[in-house]
């Protein structure tokens, strides 16, 4: 073998060891971004300490890094209970959380993967809270307090999921049923209040009528007193002349120069009435 050929397969040797060594030095660091945690693991046993953003070594060939997102994560969970009556409700919520960073480790652990987290703990542990939060309330209340039903929720669920390594952000009632029984249950409640609202306002209404008869009667009554009292203190001659002559004016004839009163009326009113002075 000549000394050219000796020469191409060191520098072909020595190339492929370069390589090599620039491989394993890239695989000696990793990089974890912002919004994520990372858990080393070595020889397939992970590591104590999470790996939090910036660079980090870690042992090149036996080593493996597992990245988690730890930035705010969101899912709708059904969920279904009984309430304190005995009613069947249903309910969706949208559940934002994120993963505390530093157990990490214990996450990977005891649950894995993302998926395993929504799949064995937070959907379950959402269904236990809802049954807490709705077994203290009738189905009524539930629906009318639904602020405190969603408090009630979050406080068992955050309670819940914090043993997890699962911090609870904020949750959001997306829907909430009940059995059709109980809707038509309301339904009718509805419409016998809309009857009952209906029936006082009739009720009402004719009392209000009854009084503004009542109070026209008595008006009428206390003008009857008083042009009896009037005709009483002026021997009525005053009230008969002005009588008279809405009378005629009201009927439409002619009204007549002269009005004679004769017979009793004469005796106790005697009188020659002018019309045109009154006029």
């Amino acid at each position: 073998m000549n000394s050219q050929s000796s020469q191409g397969i060191f520098s072909i040797i020595g190339g492929a060891v370069i390589a090599l060594l620039i491989l394993v030095a890239f695989n000696c660091f990793i990089i974890i971004n912002p919004g994520q945690a990372g858990v080393l693991s070595i020889l397939g046993e992970a590591q104590e300490q999470p790996l939090l953003e910036g660079l980090h070594f870690r042992p090149p060939l036996i080593s493996y890094v597992d990245v988690y997102d730890i930035t705010v994560q969101k899912f709708e969970v059904p969920a279904q209970s009984s309430t304190k009556d005995l009613q069947d409700l249903n309910a969706s919520f949208a559940i934002n959380f994120r993963l505390d960073p530093q157990k990490i480790v214990e996450i990977r652990r005891k649950q894995g993967t993302l998926a395993n987290i929504v799949a064995k703990i937070i959907a379950p542990q959402t269904q236990e809270s809802f049954k807490i939060a709705a077994a203290l309330r009738n189905v009524e209340e539930a629906i009318t307090q639904r602020n405190e039903l969603k408090e009630d929720f979050d406080n068992a669920l955050s309670t819940r999921l914090e043993k997890y390594g699962i911090i609870v952000l904020d949750t959001s009632v997306v829907d909430l049923d009940f059995s059709p029984q109980f809707a038509k249950a309301v339904e009718d409640k509805q419409i016998a209040e809309q009857k009952a609202r209906k029936a006082v306002y009739i009720a009402s209404e004719a009392e209000q009528k009854a009084l503004a008869e009542i109070n026209r009667a008595k008006g009428k009554a206390e003008a009857q007193k008083l042009l009896a009292e009037t005709l009483k203190a002026q021997g009525g001659r005053l009230v008969l002349e002005k009588e008279a002559i809405e009378a005629w004016r009201e009927g439409g004839a002619q009204v007549p120069k002269v009005l004679v009163i004769s017979g009793d009326a004469a005796s106790q009113l005697p009188f020659l009435l002018n019309f045109e002075d009154l006029q």
